[in-house]
């Protein structure tokens, strides 16, 4: 079994550091209209994990069946509507530059969606997620 702890400590009006319980922090705050912007949001920090285990996945499952990439973007468009009390849709986009070929970066592709704990949170809490992988040659 793994633990994850997280603590969150307010240092400010809506200034709050999270950290993991080891050696890691970041500085949440809310938009300049209610907070002081030195942050992201807890929302966005969410789809930045989002986004970061997408990529972390990928590079793990090149790496363990042997594929060569010189590169990898993931861009993930989240969208919360007014009236919805979390993100509702989100866009993930997947670029990567290789020589392999499609077939290879495919099973890369889906070997990581099964895999990606975050992209599993998101999609059990109803998000509506779409993919979309792009192959660059390179």
């Amino acid at each position: 079994m793994v633990v994850i702890n997280s603590r969150a400590k307010r240092i400010g009006d809506f200034r709050i550091v999270v950290d993991d319980g080891r050696t890691h922090s970041v500085c949440l705050d809310l938009p300049r209209e209610m907070g002081t912007d030195m942050g992201p949001t807890a929302l966005e920090l969410a789809v930045m994990g989002f986004s970061g285990c997408v990529a972390t996945i990928f590079l793990l499952m090149v790496k363990k069946m042997r594929v060569s990439i010189s590169d990898l973007d993931v861009k993930i468009k989240a969208e919360k509507s007014d009236d919805a009390r979390t993100v509702t849709k989100a866009d993930v986009e997947i670029i990567v530059k290789t020589g392999e070929s499609e077939e290879k970066i495919n099973r890369v592709w889906e070997k990581t969606r099964k895999n990606c704990p975050v992209g599993i949170l998101f999609e059990q809490a109803g998000v509506q997620v779409d993919y979309k992988l792009k192959i660059v040659k390179g």
